[in-house]
């Protein structure tokens, strides 16, 4: 595996390298086949400038790269959000919150990643520009037979290929059904979805505004902890617990349908691995999980709050939409007042009760995605191909997205043995919950790379 952040800013601070260095190197990367459609723009004067100043070696983020998903305001950049409809919009005149708060830690914004359009898909296609192809950040190589790249996960697709191939430490990124976490399993990267509330969505273009989470891919978890503290503006407290002092949960129902036969080995043979290590896991039913379809069946709250903001746009631009985003969204257009009253409500009674079958828990265990990436022509454009990329999309969102209804906190880390396509064991648990979960995570990553 690649350096991660902090074991690159030791190097600096200690001399060993300079962050103009690291700039050029991640440069190369990002200009390279690697990152073929993995960015809508690259910065190269802006990062070797940042990168030049003296100053920045004393910083947090050290002068080193950070890729921003196109969701994102930066001053004097235009957010397209993946789009072609909003190509025509005034630069941005502010940087957003959170991109505000990477720039004054130090970081070097290398340039804006590619995403699904208006973020609306886990499976990371694009047809306005492109689909950045998966990449295995633990062997340096794209994954698959030669002539097949596999999709990248979505919707934070670019942000997930600029981290695993090394063209960025930090992709900034969101999070509203699983897009940070997906991405980060199909690429075998650590994807951090944090509680919501606790970093600001300001200046970030919306698809729900109940759901949104603004978060980030890193390469390891520590690097993952940094990100979130410069985001989130708090520190998360080091926990000294060891591994069994921790009670875990498996939840097979739901959770563990439908897995393919990578998923399921590289699961169990982690779960081996932990309870060996002396981990306890139990086994929980958390049958409110059977609750979460009829919950949703008028829609949910993406394809309602996403049409609220889009139905301008749509009803002047429909032609130039991705016709299986606009289709996503278009179903929000039926949605009651009192259905989504009802939705709220529901929701809120969901939680409550899921938060009340948790206690005495510190993480359920899960695979953040039931299967594996499916190849990019198998989804590609094309109304023959709709039926597949709606299930697959469906898939791997499954699991990611129950997090999200229950304004929860998780992580995905990667479980794979060599050789394998990139699988993610998911950590997570109900809001206000994120410093527990990184806790873990930085004692279940060294055993999951046993393998």
């Amino acid at each position: 595996m690649k350096a991660d952040l902090i074991a690159t800013r030791q190097a600096i601070r200690a001399g060993s390298t300079h962050p103009l260095e690291a700039a050029q190197a991640c440069l190369a990367v990002a200009q390279s086949p690697a990152c073929a459609h993995a960015f809508m723009q690259l910065s190269p004067e802006a990062v070797q400038r940042t990168a030049s100043q003296p100053q920045v070696v004393q910083t947090p983020l050290a002068g080193l790269a950070v890729s921003i998903k196109d969701l994102f305001d930066v001053q004097g950049q235009i957010t397209q959000a993946g789009s072609i409809v909003l190509k025509n919009q005034p630069p941005a005149p502010a940087d957003c919150l959170a991109v505000a708060r990477l720039r004054a830690a130090g970081a070097a914004l290398i340039g804006r990643t590619n995403m699904v359009e208006f973020a609306f898909s886990g499976v990371g296609t694009n047809p306005h520009y492109g689909t950045p192809a998966a990449w295995d950040g633990l062997h340096d190589q794209a994954v698959g037979t030669p002539g097949e790249p596999h999709v990248p996960g979505g919707s934070s697709s670019g942000a997930a290929v600029s981290v695993a191939t090394g063209a960025a430490f930090v992709g900034l990124g969101s999070d509203t059904g699983g897009s940070i976490r997906v991405p980060a399993a199909l690429n075998g990267i650590v994807g951090f979805k944090n509680t919501a509330r606790l970093v600001p969505t300001q200046g970030a273009l919306p698809l729900s505004t109940t759901l949104d989470t603004v978060c980030a891919m890193t390469r390891t978890v520590r690097d993952a902890i940094l990100a979130h503290e410069v985001l989130s503006a708090r520190q998360v407290p080091r926990g000294l617990r060891p591994l069994f002092g921790f009670r875990l949960a498996v939840v097979k129902h739901l959770m563990q349908d439908g897995m393919d036969a990578t998923v399921t080995r590289a699961f169990q043979r982690s779960l081996n691995t932990l309870q060996a290590a002396g981990a306890r896991i139990d086994e929980l039913a958390l049958p409110e999980l059977n609750e979460l379809a009829p919950m949703m069946s008028t829609g949910g709250f993406s394809p309602a709050e996403g049409f609220a903001w889009h139905r301008a746009l749509i009803e002047r631009e429909s032609g130039h939409y991705d016709p299986r985003v606009l289709q996503r969204l278009m179903r929000g257009s039926g949605m009651k007042a009192h259905e989504y009253m009802d939705l709220v409500e529901a929701r809120r009674h969901w939680i409550g009760r899921v938060e009340a079958a948790l206690v005495g828990y510190d993480a359920v265990l899960s695979p953040t995605t039931p299967i594996t990436a499916p190849t990019i022509s198998d989804v590609a454009p094309g109304a023959e191909r709709d039926a597949e990329f709606f299930r697959v999309n469906g898939l791997l969102l499954r699991n990611t997205s129950a997090v999200n209804t229950l304004d929860g906190c998780g992580i995905s880390l990667p479980c794979h043995a060599p050789g394998e396509l990139p699988v993610g064991l998911m950590a997570w648990h109900a809001a206000m919950h994120d410093d527990t979960i990184l806790q873990l995570a930085l004692l279940l990553e060294p055993l999951l790379q046993q393998h």
